[in-house]
């Protein structure tokens, strides 16, 4: 596949495209167009300065490389347009309040939202989580439990780690099956009657293995549990329609989808959000203040105290017009592509253990027998490849798979095979320099 990646798929509202809620929001008809994604098909390594030279850049389940698009928009509001939002009743103000709501109401659409006014900006998936876990978690009482799965990334452990040392309630653990996939039949099986919560990854971060979502909330609600799904390295490759999921909470973060770092995103059903204490006091989150008391403002603000990221939300929004310029399901095609190819390349030299499904989204995790990891990376390096190297911040997982750290090659919109059969060649050395079954 050439690296300029298009696809046939035409833009619409809906699931995963376009912005027809935007249109039906407070935040559109105010005299600024409302967002709507790029009709030119993109995603060459030429749209994103950080890949310029020669180098194969095999880290975007880390962090992905910005597009000039995103940077661009990011200087406007930096520059020629900044101002503070939601405080000034001059007219840049107000237009920036009105671009930094449009936003929102872009974010809402991307990912199926019923209103913009379930999407909180964070300042990443991280504290999505910690929000819920100390808004929402304060309900919990001693015997409650939060079930969980082996592969969740640390930000999706110790939030809850720290909310059962608060208040006394019980963590479960649900296992893998033999080639890194939730086992969703035991999952099924460990939701009880005193399940509060399921927090688990939708796709992983370190085998790229996919969570049938639909399932495990159908599952949850049977039981009266919530779902709380992990989205960031779904959020980059994958349709999302919060409607079609079932999930209560949804988080992900923007410099995994080619926006900013410092913003992500906790979509919350409304219901949920309006019935969950503020989990930091200050400006903008507030209806009226006194010496005695404080009443607060509905949600999204309620979560949002201080000053927002705002450069980081016109960012965010930025990033998706050109995501859905090109296609989820052509991204997802493409990096099904890359790492079925890197899979097979990868596959015949002895000594490589492959790790996760045949079927990984975008992701592919290895070890070299008598390798350590950082040395394959440091050696990759050498030869202009950039992958991964240590737990990922999954040592739960790495305790699983019987290694205490991996290398990792995770696939973005701007690799081709190429970069492929880069990894493969420098892996290959790597073999050479130590010494191993080739």
């Amino acid at each position: 596949m050439s690296d300029t990646l298009t696809s046939p798929l035409p833009l619409a509202g809906g699931v995963g495209g376009g912005n027809a809620l935007a249109a039906n929001t407070d935040f559109a008809g105010k005299g600024l167009p409302s967002p709507s994604p790029s009709s030119k098909r993109e995603g060459s390594k030429g749209d994103f300065p950080g890949l310029a030279g020669d180098w194969a850049y095999l880290d975007t389940a880390a962090t992905a490389q910005k597009p000039q698009a995103v940077i661009d928009a990011i200087a406007r509001a930096y520059g020629p347009d900044y101002a503070t939002v939601h405080r000034g009743v001059y007219e840049r103000s107000a237009t920036m309040t009105l671009r930094f709501e449009e936003a929102r109401a872009r974010v809402a659409a991307f990912i199926g939202a019923a209103s913009p006014y379930e999407i909180v900006f964070t300042r990443g998936a991280t504290e999505g989580i910690n929000l819920v876990a100390q808004s929402w978690g304060q309900r919990l009482q001693p015997g409650d439990r939060i079930l969980l799965s082996a592969l969740e990334h640390h930000s999706n452990i110790v939030p809850w780690q720290l909310l059962r040392d608060r208040t006394g309630i019980e963590i479960d653990v649900a296992p893998l099956t033999d080639d890194g996939r939730i086992d969703e039949a035991a999952l099924v099986a460990m939701i009880g009657p005193r399940t509060r919560l399921v927090a688990i990854a939708h796709v992983s971060n370190v085998l790229g293995s996919v969570v049938d979502i639909a399932t495990i909330a159908a599952a949850a609600h049977a039981q009266g549990a919530l779902l709380l799904v992990d989205g960031c390295q779904a959020a980059p490759r994958l349709a999302l329609d919060m409607q079609a999921l079932g999930a209560d909470f949804y988080v992900f973060s923007g410099h995994k989808l080619y926006g900013p770092t410092g913003i992500g995103v906790l979509w919350g059903r409304a219901e949920l959000l309006a019935s969950m204490p503020p989990w930091q006091g200050g400006g903008a989150m507030i209806e009226t203040v006194s010496f005695l008391s404080t009443t607060y403002a509905p949600p999204p603000q309620r979560f949002e105290a201080g000053t927002p990221h705002i450069a980081g939300a016109i960012g965010l929004a930025a990033a998706i017009d050109y995501v859905e310029g090109i296609g989820l399901a052509a991204i997802h095609a493409h990096e099904t592509t890359l790492v079925a190819a890197a899979r097979e390349a990868l596959g015949r030299i002895n000594s490589v253990r492959l790790f996760g499904p045949a079927d990984s989204a975008g992701i592919l995790s290895f070890a070299i027998e008598g390798v350590h990891p950082h040395d394959i990376g440091t050696i990759l390096d050498e030869s202009g490849v950039a992958i991964r190297a240590g737990h990922h911040c999954a040592q739960p997982l790495m305790a699983v798979l019987g290694v205490p750290a991996t290398a990792r090659a995770s696939f973005g919109i701007y690799n081709d095979l190429s970069d492929v059969e880069r990894l493969a060649a420098g892996i290959a050395r790597v073999t050479r320099i130590f010494g191993v079954e080739a």
